[in-house]
């Protein structure tokens, strides 16, 4: 979701939930993402991860941001749109992850515990570096006439 704010393009991103991240800021940050079946188009799973990942409405009409690959591998493709929405109100999702790491016990925990607007500066800083191509590609797409 992208919103201009005051004269500037701002980006809503979102901090994963859980242990691993919970002393993890600057790097740690990502555009709300998610798996998807198969048979379920990309831009179908990207609507519906940014709905259960932040609990706010995914209107079009979307930027095609295009898709990269994060350094463990897993290929993430992105869309764009305006929107605004308040960060506080935020409700993720939740899912079960083994902790400690490797142990039999699990604990529930959001699929992201909080979400905030950037300025696409700001975005460089907290966003996941493999992630920094999105940023661009918007700029680009939203100055192109």
């Amino acid at each position: 979701m992208y919103r201009h704010h005051a004269g500037a393009l701002e980006v809503f991103l979102v901090h994963p939930g859980g242990p691993l991240w919970a002393k993890k800021d600057q790097g740690a940050w990502t555009v709300p993402k998610g798996e998807y079946l198969d048979d379920e188009p990309a831009l179908d799973a990207a609507r519906r991860e940014f709905a259960e990942e932040t609990g706010f409405p995914v209107e079009g009409p979307y930027i095609d941001l295009g898709s990269i690959r994060q350094s463990g591998g897993k290929l993430v493709a992105a869309w764009a749109f305006a929107g605004d929405c308040d960060p506080s109100a935020l409700v993720s999702n939740t899912c079960m992850i083994a902790w400690p790491p490797r142990s039999k016990r699990t604990i529930e925990i959001p699929e992201v515990d909080r979400g905030q607007w950037f300025s696409l500066d700001e975005a460089r800083i907290y966003l996941r570096e493999t992630q920094h191509p999105f940023l661009d590609r918007l700029r680009s797409a939203l100055e192109k006439p």
